[in-house]
């Protein structure tokens, strides 16, 4: 496996850049904690789903951190068992296949609108701005039952949590603080106002005693954080890495057949989220040529689980039919990914109203036509300016 130094994978941790060969290696991490980081990616499936590996302990004070954005304890992402499963069920039926594919018209006008305005701006103009970054926000407001008036009130906030280096943890304190007075507002007001929404089904669940007022706040602000943030990042970057192979774009345009498995593979090849969320061995475990002990951090390199050889035949390549080995970028095992398919929908849908609008789209000629953001928990770029 080689190092992870694709200039199109842009800045990336210093322990991520390296070689995978070894399967799990020791690492120091940013925040200075000493881990194993598993890149095998047949091992990471396995720590993805052993119960040994704990999330809850990970997030207790004195375990082993990556970095300073990581969930707060009564996150469903920071749970295992019963309680995750709890929580899990109560918001999983608006994540449904079907519950999603009931979605895609509304995805679709919101895709076509901005698109005329990308259109009307002419060439040059930026698709982070102007398709990346309002898409998911409005298709999660939507789905929880955010105002859309209101999606300001997060927007920045959000980032400020996803940043691991420019900001300190007083800032990223501060800005939780003013989005869980913004969530337990609108919570009021939906009380008040009830509505056909993801919100509303959750203050239910809480009122028949399934999750505590603390949990409904974090999972409101989860659902919307978590799905916000790692979409922006995975179309701007599916986008990208298709400009910048011309021909898989061209390609792409003549044949829509191929457009779901061209997803996959844009997926596994540049996912925003880098690595998994940490975990802490509860007990003493073998893990290919290591033995991870109880107290130990353990974290899955998603980009190089996905670009294992031993599992991808063309592990640097986007296989045009796709590959049978499945990718983990939406993770593996209870905590997969909930808002899988809606991003999934989401990318699909952007790949193919682009290539139906303009199938000449290409990177704006001169310097930087793209920019990667830097020091966030998830990749992408923050500028992405097209011609057509």
């Amino acid at each position: 496996m080689a190092h992870l130094t694709d200039a199109w994978l842009g800045p990336l941790p210093e322990f991520l850049q390296q070689s995978g060969d070894q399967g799990v290696v020791p690492v120091v991490t940013p925040a200075g904690d000493k881990f194993w980081l598993v890149c095998h990616h047949a091992l990471a499936r396995r720590v993805l789903t052993d119960k040994r590996f704990s999330r809850a302990e990970a997030v207790k004070p004195h375990a082993p951190k990556a970095n300073d954005a990581q969930p707060v304890p009564d996150s469903m992402m920071s749970m295992d068992g019963t309680d995750h499963a709890r929580l899990r069920r109560i918001v999983s039926g608006a994540f449904t296949t079907g519950r999603v594919a009931g979605m895609a018209p509304y995805i679709e006008r919101l895709t076509d609108q901005h698109l005329d305005t990308m259109a009307a701006l002419g060439p040059g103009t930026d698709l982070i701005s102007g398709l990346a970054t309002p898409l998911p926000l409005q298709v999660l407001c939507s789905l929880l039952g955010v105002p859309p008036e209101e999606s300001h009130q997060f927007r920045d906030r959000v980032e400020v949590l996803f940043d691991i280096s420019a900001s300190t943890p007083q800032v990223k304190a501060r800005r939780r603080l003013e989005l869980v007075g913004y969530m337990a507002d609108l919570i009021e007001r939906k009380r008040q106002e009830p509505a056909d929404d993801l919100l509303t089904s959750m203050i239910g669940a809480h009122d028949r005693g399934e999750l505590s007022m603390a949990e409904l706040l974090t999972m409101g602000l989860t659902l919307l954080m978590a799905g916000y943030e790692t979409t922006v990042g995975q179309i701007g970057l599916s986008v990208l890495h298709l400009l910048s192979h011309p021909r898989s774009y061209e390609e792409l345009g003549g044949r829509p057949d191929r457009l779901a498995p061209t997803v996959e593979e844009l997926l596994r090849l540049t996912p925003a989220t880098p690595l998994s969320f940490t975990r802490v061995a509860t007990e003493a475990v073998p893990l290919g040529d290591v033995t991870v002990q109880a107290g130990e951090g353990v974290l899955v390199s998603l980009l190089h689980g996905n670009r294992d050889a031993r599992a991808f035949p063309e592990p640097g390549q986007l296989a045009a039919e796709g590959q049978d080995a499945v990718h983990l970028t939406f993770g593996h095992g209870v905590h997969r990914c909930l808002g899988a398919p809606l991003a999934r929908l989401q990318l699909q849908i952007v790949l193919d109203r682009l290539l139906q609008r303009f199938p000449t789209l290409r990177l704006a000629s001169g310097p930087d036509p793209f920019v990667w953001k830097d020091g966030q928990g998830t990749r992408g770029l923050s500028r992405l300016l097209v011609d057509w």
